[in-house]
C-alpha cells in the first residue's frame, strides 16, 4: 500500500483486507478542473484510494474515501476512479466494498462533479446482481452520495459519527437534529431499515470480512461453500420444547449454530440472514412475530431478490397468523406483501418451507407456500394450517349457536381444516417431521434440490 496507509482512508483499507494484500490503482490520479483555483489545492488521490486485494483468500475491490482531501468530495476524477473499478469488478467477477467518507459534491467542478454521480449510479445499477455491493459509512454520506448504498446490497454505519440523509435533520419541515437526528444510525438502522448493522469502525471492517466469506464472488459464481464439520444427522432436540424463535431455529439447525442477520434491527416481525447447510450458504427468512408488517414484507422480499439474483437456496420457516393491523402498516401492506409474494413467486432458486407453528390465511400463502411455488414443504407436527384459528372460523360460520355447539363445530373444523395430515393429504405439504429432525431434513432436501433448473416466460422483466 502507498503512503496513504497512514490517514483513515487508508487505515481502513489495511484493517479489512488480509495483510499487505491491497494493490492501489490510479494513486496519481488529481483533480482536472482549475475553476475557483481548485488546481492551487493539493488532491492526491483525488479524495478517494481506489484497488484491489483479498479478504479470506478472496478477491475484492476496495474504495476508500478521503476526507482529509478536499473533505472527500466528489468530483469528475473522483467519480471516474470508482466507476474504474467497478467496471474491473464486473469483468473479473468480484464484490466491490465502499468505505463512505465524504462531504458531499465537490461544488467547485458544477456539472462534472454531477456527471459523475449519474455515472456512478450507472455502474452500480449495471453491477446490481451480478456482483455483490458493500458500504460502509464512517463519515458523512449526503445528498446525492446517499443513493449509493440505495444501490447497494448491503449497507454499514459507525454508531456515533457516521451521518446519511438525503436532506440533513435540520432542513426536514418540523424537524430539528436534536428533536430527531435522521441521519444517525440508529435512525437508519431501526426506521429506515437503509442500514444491515450499525458499531465500532473495528466492528463494522470485522462483519464485512466476515460477510465476504458467506457470499458468492459473483452471479455465476458456485464456491460460497466450506468444508462442514457439524454432523448432518444432528438432532436439535429442544426445536420443539421451547418458545418459538426465529433467530434460534436457524442458528441452531446451521453448521456450528452459525448465523449472519441482516437488517436486524429493522422490521422484527420478519428475520432475515445466512445460515450454511453442508456447508453451502442459504439464505433464510423466518417470521419473528406471527403478524407481517408492511416493512417486514419489504425486508424480506428485497432479501429474497438478493439470493435469488445469486444463485443462493432460500429456506423459509413459516409461524404467521396474519398481517398488522394499524394504519401506519395499512397504508404500504398490500403493496408491500405483493412485492414478497412476487420476489417468492419468480425466484428460481431451490426454495424449502418449514412450518414450525401457525400458517393461517393468505399470510400464510405468501410466506413461499407451495402454491407459489416452495419446491418442498415440511411442517412440525404441532402445527395448524389452515384459513384461520379454528374457533375464529366457527363463530363466522355459527355465529348464532350456543357455546357448546361452537366448541363442538371448533374441533370438527380443526381437524379438518386445520391440521397438518389435513394439509398433507391435499398435498401441501411434503412431509410432516419431528422438530429435532430439521436440520437433517432440509440438508437432504436442498441437497436433492442442488440441480434445480427452473424456466420462465419470456419477457424483459416483471412490473412488481
Amino acid at each position: 500500500m502507498s503512503s496513504t496507509a497512514q490517514n483513515p482512508a487508508g487505515r481502513r483499507i489495511a484493517e479489512l483486507l488480509d495483510g499487505n494484500s491491497f494493490v492501489e490503482i490510479g494513486g496519481q490520479v488529481t483533480a482536472r478542473s482549475t475553476d475557483f483555483n481548485l488546481q492551487e489545492k493539493t488532491a492526491p488521490s483525488d479524495g478517494v484510494i481506489t484497488g484491489y486485494g483479498v479478504i479470506d483468500g478472496n478477491l475484492v475491490y476496495v474504495y476508500s474515501q478521503d476526507a482529509s482531501v478536499l473533505n472527500g468530495t466528489l468530483g469528475e476524477m473522483h467519480a471516474k476512479k470508482i466507476v474504474r473499478l467497478y467496471e474491473m469488478a464486473c469483468k473479473m467477477g468480484a464484490p466491490v466494498i465502499g468505505l463512505i467518507d465524504c462531504a458531499g459534491v465537490r461544488l467547485q467542478e458544477g456539472v462534472d462533479a454531477l456527471n459523475g454521480f449519474g455515472e456512478l449510479y450507472l455502474q452500480q445499477t449495471l453491477a446490481s446482481g451480478v456482483v455483490p455491493q458493500i458500504t460502509a459509512i464512517f463519515g458523512t454520506c449526503g445528498g446525492g452520495l446517499a443513493v449509493v448504498p440505495g444501490l447497494s446490497d448491503f449497507t454499514f454505519m459507525e454508531a456515533e459519527d457516521a451521518k446519511l440523509f438525503v436532506n440533513s435533520p435540520n432542513a426536514v419541515a418540523g424537524n430539528r437534529k436534536e428533536k430527531c437526528d435522521s441521519s444517525s444510525a440508529k435512525f437508519q438502522a431501526e426506521e429506515a431499515g437503509t442500514v444491515d448493522m450499525i458499531g465500532s469502525e473495528g466492528e463494522i471492517l470485522s462483519q464485512i470480512r466476515r460477510l465476504i466469506t458467506w457470499l458468492p464472488a459473483n452471479n455465476e459464481d458456485d464456491a460460497s461453500y466450506e468444508e462442514c464439520t457439524d454432523d448432518l444427522n444432528r438432532v436439535c432436540a429442544d426445536l420443539d420444547s421451547v418458545q418459538y424463535s426465529a433467530s434460534y431455529i436457524l442458528s441452531s439447525i446451521s453448521d456450528g449454530n452459525a448465523f449472519f442477520e441482516t437488517k436486524a434491527a429493522y422490521a422484527k416481525d420478519m428475520v432475515t440472514g445466512f445460515i450454511r447447510l453442508n456447508g453451502m450458504t442459504v439464505g433464510a427468512v423466518a417470521n419473528g412475530e406471527t403478524e407481517i408488517t408492511a416493512r417486514g414484507a419489504q425486508k424480506a422480499a428485497d432479501f429474497v431478490n438478493f439470493c435469488d439474483a445469486f444463485n443462493i437456496p432460500v429456506l423459509t420457516v413459516t409461524n404467521v397468523k396474519g398481517y398488522k393491523a394499524s394504519l401506519c402498516s395499512e397504508r404500504n401492506l398490500a403493496k408491500a406483501v405483493a412485492r414478497l409474494t412476487y420476489a417468492f413467486a419468480n425466484a428460481t432458486v431451490p426454495k424449502v418451507n418449514v412450518i414450525a407453528g401457525d400458517a393461517f390465511g393468505s399470510a400464510y400463502v405468501v410466506m413461499n407456500s407451495k402454491g407459489i411455488g416452495a419446491d418442498l414443504v415440511f411442517a412440525w407436527k404441532n402445527a395448524k394450517i389452515g384459513m384461520m384459528d379454528a374457533k375464529m372460523a366457527v363463530k363466522v360460520m355459527y355465529a348464532d349457536a350456543d357455546a357448546e355447539t361452537q366448541n363442538e363445530k371448533a374441533k370438527e373444523y380443526a381437524a379438518l381444516q386445520d391440521s397438518v395430515e389435513a394439509a398433507a393429504r391435499r398435498g401441501y405439504v411434503d412431509a410432516v417431521i419431528d422438530a429435532a429432525d430439521t436440520r437433517k431434513q432440509v440438508i437432504g432436501a436442498f441437497e436433492m434440490l442442488f440441480t434445480k433448473r427452473e424456466s420462465r416466460p419470456d419477457k424483459k422483466h416483471g412490473t412488481v
